[in-house]
């Protein structure tokens, strides 16, 4: 069960009870013993530490509740699709969304007081319905000076909906400058 949640902790008791082959009582009795909190516990300790780690953003701008984050190299973010987030006409999530959480996300890995994106190449790859949790990874894969490469992939459950691939920029050494020029 520990190993479970380690890799992955949005599993629900019910979630956990199936992989294991088990009731939910004893997931719960379980869970209990080992001093493990409920999933939404779980998340909310992981949101709390992660903010207090950001540099380039504030945690309020995060698009979604930022769960793990070692900056300068992956984050985590889960993103639950309410009814206000979808089009009127279909109940979909408007791809605005998912982009928002994946370039906050990929803005807070640089470790810089200042950071933008520079350029994003995405593919959005099935639509999203309210009520779905998207679940964001993200990882630097290269930098070179002040530019970064990060890799943000997506998924509801087990189903990749969104990548992304973005060139951030660290811009602290531009914004000193503007901000001692007279």
């Amino acid at each position: 069960m520990v190993r479970q949640i380690e890799d992955n902790p949005f599993l629900t008791d019910e979630d956990l009870a199936r992989v294991l082959g088990v009731s939910i009582q004893t997931v719960r009795l379980d869970r209990a013993e080992l001093e493990i909190p409920e999933m939404r516990m779980r998340i909310k300790k992981m949101a709390r530490e992660s903010d207090q780690k950001l540099r380039a953003i504030a945690g309020s701008e995060i698009v979604g509740e930022l769960l793990d984050l070692v900056v300068g190299q992956t984050g985590m973010s889960v993103l639950e699709v309410t009814a206000e987030m979808t089009l009127q006409k279909t109940r979909v999530l408007n791809g605005q969304y998912l982009f928002a959480q994946a370039n906050t996300l990929a803005v807070g890995l640089i470790d810089s007081d200042a950071a933008l994106t520079g350029a994003a190449r995405v593919s959005f790859k099935r639509p999203v319905l309210k009520g779905e949790k998207v679940v964001a990874r993200a990882m630097i894969t290269a930098k070179k000076l002040n530019k970064y490469i990060v890799r943000v992939l997506s998924q509801v459950k087990d189903e990749l909906v969104f990548i992304g691939k973005f060139m951030v920029f660290d811009l602290s050494e531009e914004v000193k400058k503007l901000e001692n020029s007279p």
